[in-house]
């Protein structure tokens, strides 16, 4: 073979295995939940002939327990297509704490449902803040950032937890006392410029859960001092008034366009009155993670070729709706429910049905479902998003 033409075949031969590994590697990536490969790898848990189901009972699952306190989660070990988000609920009874710990890979954004709590969360900076919660607060932690979170007062506290990674598990976080519990005391004692035998009698497991004493009702200082962060972690959410509102439910909702720190998840609290829908739709660039605070909802979802499930969901359920996937929610109980949602994105997006049928002329929708023109000058002219 000429010189040129070996060149030439080795360079092209270089150049091949390159992209089989680049491809390779997206397959891989994809698979773990990386969102900016999910459009080119079907997902072959959503991309069979049936849709899989999308509802998990979250409040009826097992969990960690430790006394009265407890974490239940939702992630693709108990829900297969919640690849993109990840929810836990957890309850803290008076004097315990979610010790020290911090989640490599995923930020955490939560809601309070019931009682007071109060969290320090330290970032790379230095800068540490302290905050404390009431039932419709919400707070977001950076990925990789500290944090602890305590029951305040002499009552327990109940929130739920969402996490921008469906691979992530609460259970296989980092914890301060499984670190330093499995540290040499020697090493210790250098880090810290104190004894060896200071560690003797410190726990040598993950603690997990601690329990002590209620905690004071003004909070102490850090040791450092106060260095407070340029951006804050908490938000007031439900004392605002409503986002949206219509006959048939009202609209909360919170992204980083209100919340600056929420780079990674948007939330949303919606409430429908009986028969209440909030239409069909779906979200270009988000997964939608759903957990049922009070009532019952029916839940469709669309998937392309002729795939259509619908799944009902009570109080304490879970629902996931992959990125792009047609959906909606319908108030099939006798009061009005409400739902907190979650989405992995830190800005919000939309595009409702009645939406894009009003963004069509008569002649493109007459001819698209062979009616006549007229029909569909009955149509909604604007978007519905709550009807009922």
């Amino acid at each position: 073979m000429p010189e040129c033409d070996r060149r030439e075949f080795f360079a092209g031969a270089a150049l091949f295995a390159a992209a089989a590994t680049a491809a390779i590697l997206n397959q891989k990536e994809a698979e773990g939940g990386d969102p900016s490969f999910m459009n080119n790898v079907p997902d072959p848990v959503a991309s069979g002939e049936e849709l899989p189901t999308f509802k998990f009972e979250l409040e009826k699952s097992e969990g960690k327990v430790i006394g009265k306190s407890y974490g239940k989660e939702a992630t693709v070990k108990q829900l297969p297509i919640s690849k993109g988000i990840a929810g836990v609920s957890m309850r803290l009874e008076p004097g315990a704490m979610r010790e020290l710990h911090w989640h490599a890979t995923a930020a955490e954004w939560a809601m309070v449902l019931e009682g007071n709590v109060r969290t320090t969360v330290i970032s790379p900076d230095g800068t540490a803040e302290t905050n404390e919660f009431v039932p419709g607060d919400v707070w977001f932690f950076p990925r990789g950032h500290g944090h602890m979170l305590e029951c305040l007062g002499n009552e327990s506290c109940h929130f739920i937890l969402i996490f921008d990674n469906g691979y992530f598990s609460e259970f296989g976080t980092f914890s301060i006392s499984d670190w330093i519990g499995h540290a040499s005391p020697a090493l210790l004692a250098k880090n810290f410029g104190v004894p060896a035998s200071t560690f003797n009698t410190f726990p040598k497991e993950e603690v997990y859960f601690a329990r002590g004493e209620v905690p004071p009702t003004t909070p102490n200082a850090p040791l450092q001092g106060v260095k407070a962060p340029a951006l804050t972690h908490k938000y007031e959410f439900l004392s605002k008034p409503p986002h949206r509102t219509f006959p048939g439910g009202r609209e909360w909702r919170v992204d980083s366009s209100t919340f600056p720190i929420s780079t990674t998840v948007t939330g949303v609290v919606l409430e429908l009155e009986p028969e209440g829908l909030r239409e069909l739709h779906w979200h270009p660039t988000a997964d939608e993670w759903q957990y049922v605070i009070e009532g019952d909802i029916s839940v469709s979802m669309f998937g392309s070729h002729s795939r259509y499930r619908v799944e009902t969901l009570h109080k304490g359920d879970v629902g996931y709706i992959p990125q792009g996937y047609g959906h909606s929610i319908e108030n099939v109980g006798t009061k009005t429910c409400r739902i907190l949602i979650g989405f992995n994105t830190g800005v919000y997006q939309t595009i409702d049905l009645s939406q894009w049928i009003a963004g069509n002329p008569v002649d493109v929708l007459a001819t698209n479902f062979s009616k006549p023109a007229q029909l569909f000058e009955r149509f909604p002219k604007s978007d519905v998003f709550i009807a009922k």
